[in-house]
């Protein structure tokens, strides 16, 4: 089932079941892949990677402003911000642990042959295409700088 078509029957069962906070991070997730989808020069259909990236954006965004609402003491606010993340996430692949991760990483050090934090952009590009969706880039920027020091 496409993303698209999932998330219209998310917003259908929201609105029968009244569950007004659910139903607005559902309508939110729809909006940016409307928004991205009327975009000068855009094709009409996204491609996966695309909606995992709009998702994953999403996401960060919704867990940085809940940091600012808590910094300002305003937890009516970071509760509605953290709420929207954790069902924007229901859309994203399963995340990988910490440990899966360093693997993978591991693995692209030696395909690689990256020796130093020089070699970090290089390490950075193909784990980023190859851990898309699967993990944070921040825990993976991380890793690979702590592997490769």
């Amino acid at each position: 089932m496409s993303l698209e078509k999932k998330i219209n029957d998310d917003i259908k069962a929201a609105m029968l079941a009244r569950d007004a906070k659910k139903l607005e991070a559902i309508r939110a997730i729809k909006a940016a892949l409307l928004l991205e989808k009327a975009k000068e020069g855009a094709i009409g259909e996204l491609s996966e990677e695309l909606e995992l990236k709009i998702l994953q954006k999403l996401v960060k965004q919704r867990r940085e402003s809940a940091d600012i609402y808590n910094q300002a003491n305003r937890q009516d606010l970071a509760e509605k911000e953290t709420f929207d993340a954790s069902i924007i996430e229901t859309y994203l692949p399963q995340q990988m642990s910490e440990a899966d991760v360093t693997e993978v990483i591991k693995k692209i050090i030696a395909q690689t042959g990256a020796a130093s934090v020089k070699d970090m952009g290089k390490v950075m590009g193909a784990a980023s295409k190859e851990l898309a969706g699967k993990a944070d880039n921040k825990m993976i920027s991380v890793i690979v700088k702590n592997l490769l020091a």
